[in-house]
């Protein structure tokens, strides 16, 4: 089974997420087949790269075959003092590129090709800042695996399910006061050195830094993700927006859970200087299993 490409598509520049929510009455193996064509090679879209996903119950209702098993909608996460919200919408379409012109007409051929089927549920636009950087001025991804490695990490491998990819998406919107902390002061809440990510040795760690409530060990082994964030907004409204690959949403799970402080009280230090808005969790099929799903009128399959 063969995964979408654009999980790993790096070095695109622009970026618009939509969330679609189905049409009351609409057929969901239609909205599913829209998203399949945006995929597929009679796609309308040209120069740039799509991903799309579905809600995990909308995807199990229309592919129980290729369904793996537990992946859910996102429900609101509570901390002691921190709730992320669940703001859940039927699907996800991740189109980037390397100019925003060509990305925004891109989006509009996605909302043409969804009209009649879904809705907008919601629209944000993405960019890259200082090549590696998110808005905190700490270089992003340090964690994330090697290029070679990701696939594994962000991919599932066994069946049912195979090739498909959890998807975790976020927006995280951040706060003046984070400007106002001198860089030493920064690194504490990060975990590590600002300019050239090296994480802190065990006697400066704090145990509420960002890095001491993302890196979770389970039997030894390190739960991994693959990050593909961005930086969204303008100069008085902005933020990261948060996409998380993954072949279980357990890794994904756990990590909102540390951040909120769940079970042990100890909120990630870094939550105090960021508001998250959105949370929803998507399943991203793989193309093989999305090519059943294309409208037979088009007379294309995906390549896999």
């Amino acid at each position: 089974m063969t995964a979408q490409p654009g999980i790993f598509a790096l070095g695109t520049i622009e970026h618009c997420y939509l969330e679609l929510d189905l049409v009351a009455g609409a057929d969901p193996a239609g909205l599913v087949g829209v998203l399949a064509w945006l995929c597929g090679p009679g796609s309308p879209l040209a120069g740039v790269s799509v991903t799309v996903a579905v809600r995990p119950e909308l995807w199990a209702e229309v592919a129980p075959e290729h369904a793996p098993p537990g992946v859910r909608s996102f429900e609101a996460i509570v901390g002691p003092e921190l709730t992320m919200p669940a703001t859940q919408h039927d699907a996800w379409v991740w189109v980037a590129g390397g100019g925003r012109d060509i990305v925004f007409d891109s989006a509009r051929k996605v909302l043409d090709a969804a009209a009649g089927v879904a809705t907008v549920g919601s629209e944000i636009t993405g960019w890259v800042y200082r090549h590696d950087r998110d808005l905190t001025g700490f270089i992003d991804g340090t964690e994330n695996p090697s290029v070679v490695e990701a696939p594994g990490v962000a991919v599932r491998a066994g069946a049912p399910g195979a090739g498909s990819s959890v998807v975790l998406v976020q927006r995280w919107r951040h706060l003046d006061a984070w400007a106002a902390l001198g860089d030493a002061e920064q690194e504490l809440v990060i975990g590590r050195s600002k300019p050239d990510s090296v994480e802190l040795d065990d006697e400066r760690m704090p145990a509420d830094s960002h890095v001491s409530r993302n890196v979770v060990e389970e039997d030894g082994e390190e739960l991994a993700i693959y990050r593909r964030n961005t930086a969204y907004g303008g100069p008085t409204d902005h933020g990261t927006l948060f996409v998380g690959f993954c072949a279980e949403q357990h890794p994904l799970q756990i990590m909102l859970e540390r951040m909120a402080g769940v079970g042990d009280g100890i909120r990630d230090a870094l939550t105090r200087y960021t508001t998250p808005l959105s949370g929803s969790y998507y399943l991203a099929p793989s193309l093989d299993a999305l090519q059943a799903f294309l409208p037979p009128d088009l007379g294309v399959s995906v390549s896999v």
